[in-house]
């Protein structure tokens, strides 16, 4: 299968099977007289898996091992398990913070939703984010988190 083939069997586009395979989790042979990258039924196996692995939250270096392990007959699971299990906690905690940010643009919509518009003067650049009260932890740079 070229390229173009196995992206349409597996549903994805060519250029996630041109990236997989440049990550090295594609391995494609070369048609000897083209050059062409020609893909066999274990490289549409392993882009199904490498498919399922992304839907869990699996990282292309995540799967990289996971797919050396069974390449090297060792089982995987349990590194599976590992990764996934110290991952929840942290997809929960962000999960907490994303309600809590929508929580904060909801009051802020309800909020901003009768106040005029004003115009950047020097003082002020704009009233709706100013008249937003400080978050309690607001020493800290933007992107920083507390713990």
């Amino acid at each position: 299968m070229k390229v173009s083939e196995i992206a349409r069997q597996a549903g994805v586009t060519a250029e996630t099977v041109r990236h997989y395979t440049r990550e090295g989790l594609l391995t494609p042979e070369r048609h000897p007289e083209n050059g062409y990258q020609l893909f066999d039924k274990r490289n549409l196996e392993r882009l199904r898996f490498i498919q399922r692995a992304r839907t869990l939250g699996f990282g292309v270096a995540e799967i990289r091992d996971i797919l050396e392990h069974a390449d090297h007959g060792d089982s995987p699971c349990p590194m599976v398990r590992d990764l996934l299990a110290s991952r929840l906690p942290q997809i929960r905690a962000r999960i907490a913070e994303l309600e809590a940010l929508a929580m904060r643009m909801e009051q802020a919509l309800a909020a901003w939703e009768e106040m005029p518009d004003g115009t950047p003067d020097g003082h002020s650049l704009c009233r709706l984010i100013e008249s937003f009260p400080e978050p309690l932890n607001a020493g800290q740079d933007a992107g920083e988190e507390t713990r």
